[in-house]
């Protein structure tokens, strides 16, 4: 089942790759980044994650922590994400890809843009993945959850290359802290 803004996240205790607990939802920070990647050394989720790094003190400012999942073992994830400067957890049987509604497609690979964005990752690192732990038909989803755990906003992937970048997760951020234009009541709401 797919979660729609206003549904409430579901609550997890996960360890990073690191060996830390997480809880969803979490304290410390309003605003939490679950994002839902592919497999460990995936090209095309590796430079997404590169340019979420570079602008990581930006997405911390605006009061998100980020907190991100492969279907891979903590083993292969060591290998390329163990520097990024947020949380990853690995869910190699895919529990809570499955809670969070993420699936599964052949569009994942079939987009033209799937193709660029990876060969941008293998031509600026040098690198390129020797398996794809659980395939490569993962499809990438972004949830942007408060405090309260519940889902602000969401988006599940239609293809490998189809997620929030930076400016769409601020945008989301600041959509969700703007005071409302009408002070009218909405349909359903007591006023």
């Amino acid at each position: 089942m797919k979660l729609t803004p206003g549904s409430t996240a579901p609550a997890l205790v996960a360890r990073t790759i690191l060996g830390q607990s997480v809880r969803i939802p979490s304290g410390g920070a309003p605003y939490l980044h679950l994002q839902f990647r592919r497999f460990a050394g995936c090209p095309v989720c590796n430079f997404h994650l590169r340019t979420m790094s570079l602008r990581q003190p930006e997405i911390a400012a605006a009061g998100v922590r980020q907190l991100v999942f492969f279907h891979s073992s903590p083993e292969e994830m060591l290998e390329y994400q163990a520097q990024l400067p947020f949380d990853c957890i690995a869910d190699p049987t895919k529990r809570y890809y499955r809670a969070y509604g993420v699936e599964t497609s052949w569009r994942a690979v079939l987009h033209p843009g799937v193709f660029w964005s990876g060969l941008r990752w293998v031509l600026s690192t040098g690198r390129f993945y020797r398996r794809a732990e659980n395939g490569i038909l993962g499809l990438p989803a972004d949830f942007l959850i408060d405090a309260r755990g519940r889902v602000v906003a969401c988006k599940y992937g239609q293809h490998a290359d189809d997620h929030w970048e930076v400016d769409e997760l601020l945008k989301r951020v600041g959509d969700a802290v703007a005071p409302p234009v009408s002070s009218a009541p909405r349909p359903g709401t007591i006023g």
